[in-house]
């Protein structure tokens, strides 16, 4: 799915129809602009406000928008006043769908969770040009560039149709007071994670902890082995049908994953922990290496949770395969949250929101919310921590980034991957038979 995984699970289930008249209806995005225009403003439209929709899990967005609202754009939420609503994530691209379909899109809304039905919404013209709208309202270079080249990977377009109010990087989370315990250097090979797992373990140290009844964080492992093993590629070369996750070299990933969690090194109950329990495990030093997204600083940066501390916390890149043919500089990387906005009732004061947001979004969410955005930042907290320095430092000089295992599966693929994941962590599921449940799930 195109949303990183957060603390509350967003799954897709069915859709009921008087829910999804009722956002038909009852939207704003279609009812509160005086002049319509297309992808880009026209000289004098005006809309009455600048409407947005979110899912209730998420209030980070909102309350960055409010912020923006009381500050950096007072002048355009005085002139076209924020409007927001918010519905349960679990149904949030069925609704989206509804919606699109009367035109009735909010003007600025969560993209879809789904990197093909974002694509329907651009190839159908429903989402905003970016690249397009930024020249128009001449902006330079307001999205970093690992993340502009990260979503048009995604949707697999040329030009930019979402912002990205998260960027995160993936990799290796460790605690160095543990590694040095045990007496392990930073693995930069995958035998070198290997060795220092057995050797954690030799020392009474459970070498990793992942949200096994989660699956994704396992399900990443096995797409950053193939990426690595099998080049940057590989993954898209399934997609597109010119290769199976059923062949030898794809199975090799996921056996040796499953390889970890035989040997114990998930710990002993992988399958039931979910994501809120494994941070709380790594933060209060129950395990060595935690896979994650740097969305965890939150977390990391929060004293109350972080009984380890930040400073005893390290990163390292997800470890190269020795003779493969992907590169540890490749990042693990995705968009977080991208927000959309719709063409639908696009005005010049919309517009001008835009413009502000992209300026303006990341200073006020790094410093508000500890938030690190894929907006270009021109002003850094005094107090951020040198972990959250490093995270950005890696983004900025990132010279490529790959998805993740499930970024071009379908929504069955997606679902039968992160639902069998934990599996591969208790050791309960060989790597042969996790692929084969994925595959069929793809061309079902």
């Amino acid at each position: 799915m195109t949303l990183a995984p957060r603390r509350a699970k967003l799954a897709a289930i069915a859709l009921t129809g008087v829910g999804a008249l009722t956002l038909a209806a009852c939207s704003s995005g279609g009812d509160g602009n005086a002049t319509a225009s297309g992808s880009t403003g026209t000289s004098g439209s005006t809309s009455t406000e600048f409407t947005y929709l979110g899912q209730t899990q998420n209030t980070t967005i909102i309350s960055t928008l409010e912020s923006l609202g009381s500050g950096a754009c007072s002048a355009e939420q005085a002139s076209t006043p924020l409007v927001s609503d918010a519905i349960d994530g679990t149904t949030w691209d069925q609704q989206l769908q509804v919606l699109a379909g009367s035109d009735a899109l909010s003007n600025m809304s969560m993209a879809a969770g789904t990197p093909s039905l974002m694509k329907d919404f651009i190839d159908a013209g429903k989402v905003l040009d970016l690249t397009d709208a930024f020249a128009q309202l001449g902006m330079t270079d307001p999205v970093l560039p690992a993340a502009e080249a990260t979503l048009k990977q995604l949707y697999q377009t040329d030009d930019l149709y979402a912002l990205p109010t998260e960027y995160n990087i993936e990799g290796f989370w460790y605690n160095k007071a543990l590694f040095d315990q045990a007496g392990v250097t930073v693995p930069t090979t995958w035998s070198e994670l290997v060795d220092a797992a057995a050797k954690l373990d030799a020392a009474g140290i459970q070498p990793f902890i992942a949200a096994g009844s989660d699956g994704w964080p396992v399900t990443r492992l096995v797409g950053d082995y193939i990426l690595r093993d099998l080049g940057a590629d590989a993954l898209q070369k399934v997609a597109d049908g010119s290769a199976k996750l059923t062949d030898p070299e794809y199975v090799a990933g996921a056996d040796a994953v499953a390889a970890l969690g035989q040997a114990g090194y998930f710990g002993p109950a992988a399958g039931s922990i979910d994501y809120n329990t494994a941070m709380n495990q790594f933060l209060t030093g129950g395990g060595a290496m935690f896979y994650m997204g740097s969305w965890a600083l939150a977390n990391f940066n929060d004293p109350e949770q972080d009984q380890i501390g930040v400073d005893n916390i390290g990163y390292f890149a997800f470890p190269e395969v020795e003779g493969g043919k992907g590169s540890i500089s490749e990042t693990p990387a995705n968009a977080g949250i991208p927000v959309m906005f719709t063409t639908a009732n696009y005005t010049d004061d919309i517009g001008a929101w835009v413009k502000c947001i992209a300026e303006n979004y990341g200073n006020v969410a790094l410093a508000e919310s500890g938030q690190v955005t894929g907006f270009t930042i021109t002003e850094t907290p005094a107090d951020q921590s040198d972990l959250t320095t490093m995270v950005q430092d890696q983004i900025a000089n990132a010279t490529g980034s790959i998805l993740w295992f499930e970024a071009a599966f379908t929504s069955e693929g997606t679902t039968v991957s992160q639902t069998n994941g934990g599996g591969l962590a208790t050791g309960s599921l060989s790597g042969a038979d996790f692929m084969a449940l994925v595959q069929t799930a793809n061309e079902g």
